[in-house]
């Protein structure tokens, strides 16, 4: 099932306007949401087929809203891509033992995103 549309999860403005645009010019349609309160709201709203996760965020971090979503059974089968400035391998593996699907670090690479997308499709 290929990917229609995204859910991008970042308190900094200035990435989710380079997802958004990045995602767009695939054809994609973009929700955003600034925090996790925000992330479940545009989840209750409309279900997307990946969410894209930053990890550093006031409140609730991404590493705890995946591990929610992930064994929220409405929304389990969502796939969840981390997009985060933290780089090392413990927190790779600690991404993906709360449910992501992928890691990605932060600038993003336009073609490594898309490669992570297509391998869920």
């Amino acid at each position: 099932m290929p990917i229609q549309k995204v859910l991008v999860v970042d308190d900094s403005k200035t990435e989710l306007m380079f997802l958004t645009d990045l995602l767009q010019k695939k054809g994609m349609q973009v929700r955003t949401a600034e925090n996790a309160e925000e992330a479940f709201r545009r989840l209750a709203e409309e279900k997307p087929d990946l969410i894209l996760m930053d990890v550093v965020m006031p409140g609730q971090n991404g590493f705890q809203l995946t591990r929610a979503i992930t064994r929220d059974p409405l929304y389990a089968d969502v796939p969840i891509i981390m997009c985060t400035s933290k780089n090392q391998e413990t927190d790779r593996v600690w991404g993906m033992r709360q449910g992501a699907r992928g890691y990605i670090t932060k600038p993003v690479d336009p073609a490594e995103l898309q490669a992570k997308i297509d391998a869920l499709s």
